[in-house]
């Protein structure tokens, strides 16, 4: 098997969808933004406004990072809280630092 290969066999699939979501700058920042927002969260909307993105384009990326296990979210009346998962954006970066260091 080619170092390539062993490479790839390191991450499984959740982690590259993981990655992959992170690959897309509306994505990073508002992945940045609920991770600055710390253990309250934030509703979309808040999202939204202050990263002058439209709520439906929003909505795809919220999906998309939560798809991902990055994010959660909690229902509160009408609105939507988002949060980061931290506890698997720790698994992650972990893994992704101790899979550099194998040689």
């Amino acid at each position: 098997m080619r170092q390539q290969d062993n490479a790839d066999a390191a991450f499984d699939e959740d982690q590259v969808k993981a990655l992959a979501a992170l690959a897309q700058n509306t994505r990073l920042r508002t992945f940045r933004l609920l991770s600055q927002a710390g253990e309250q969260g934030l509703v979309a909307g808040v999202i939204s406004k202050d990263l002058s993105v439209p709520h439906n384009t929003l909505s795809t990326h919220l999906a998309i990072l939560t798809r991902a296990g990055l994010i959660r979210q909690s229902k509160e009346g009408r609105n939507v809280r988002y949060f980061v998962r931290r506890d698997r954006v720790q698994s992650l970066v972990t893994s992704l630092l101790q899979d550099c260091r194998k040689e």
